[in-house]
């Protein structure tokens, strides 16, 4: 199957998300091999007659071309999942500063996972976040409401970068919880980078989404080559924070180490908690291909069916 490569400087200058999150997900369905993933085909398996005052929707008007009977696509997957995409948009996004890597390759994901999920005649939503609620959509399935969607998430790639802008996952959470009244499938974009103190503020949230019977699917997303591996010329720097504005000069051969282990950990705790939850957790780094997120959707979205 081929990769789907995401150019992150490409994805900021779009002038055209939805279509090229559709030409991604055109081509990540005909890479699918249809044996282990059968049951995710949007190809209709048959048809059957139009009972009339039914939707015209899905009448197959090349057939009936052909026999001037009216037929109906009849699916292999009809469901009625309703999906929630949660967009962390805080400052620590916008790293790296000069193509917004983290926030460019969180909204091509959405994108193409919106995309995917009205092929799938699947309802969606969208809200975006930082220290509150700054959008939140309702959950359709219409090709209109799509569009809309797509507008929102191209225009957030237009704004500039917020360097005090932080993140409050935990009461956003805890918003989400009482505005989505049916069983959804939440799916939360976010690097996490200033949770490291509130874990236990945030797994009590994401409690609370699945004591409403919520299901969770979070893409920890970072630029791993410096965040985790914190590999940086060995010369001195001084770095700033994008959610608070601190200073720090170091020589990051000196801390890499140190900084390296305590990522780590950070990284292995998160796991775990999302274990004991129930939480599908999948980390995500830049120079990863999107597939790996489209993929990780399909597994869940086979759990919830």
């Amino acid at each position: 199957m081929s990769r789907i490569e995401v150019d992150l400087e490409a994805v900021r200058q779009v002038q055209n998300l939805e279509f090229l999150a559709k030409k991604m997900v055109e081509g990540f369905i005909t890479g699918l091999h249809k044996s282990p993933y059968h049951g995710f085909s949007v190809e209709f398996s048959e048809h059957r007659l139009y009972n009339p005052g039914e939707s015209t929707r899905h009448i197959d008007w090349k057939v009936f071309a052909r026999t001037e009977k009216l037929f109906v696509k009849r699916y292999e997957e009809e469901t009625n999942l309703r999906c929630q995409l949660l967009l962390d948009v805080s400052g620590s996004m916008f790293y790296p500063i000069e193509n917004y890597g983290k926030l460019s390759y969180a909204v091509m994901a959405a994108a193409a996972l919106a995309t995917l999920l009205q092929k799938q005649r699947d309802a969606v939503g969208l809200t975006t976040f930082s220290d509150h609620i700054e959008y939140q959509s309702a959950i359709k399935s219409t090709g209109a409401h799509l569009h809309t969607l797509m507008l929102t998430l191209q225009q957030q790639l237009k704004k500039e970068a917020p360097p005090q802008k932080q993140t409050r996952v935990a009461g956003m959470l805890h918003q989400i919880a009482q505005t989505l009244p049916k069983r959804s499938l939440v799916i939360l974009f976010t690097d996490m980078m200033s949770q490291f103190e509130q874990l236990d503020e945030i797994f009590t949230a994401l409690q609370h989404l699945r004591h409403q019977q919520h299901e969770i699917l979070i893409f920890h997303i970072t630029h791993a080559e410096t965040e985790e591996e914190f590999l940086f010329p060995d010369r001195p720097f001084t770095f700033e924070g994008l959610e608070g504005g601190d200073k720090i000069k170091v020589q990051p051969a000196e801390i890499r180490e140190a900084y390296v282990k305590a990522m780590q950990h950070f990284k292995n705790e998160l796991k775990l908690r999302c274990g004991q939850h129930r939480i599908d957790l999948v980390s995500v780094d830049l120079r990863e291909p999107l597939d790996k997120v489209l993929y990780a959707y399909l597994v869940k979205r086979q759990k919830v069916r």
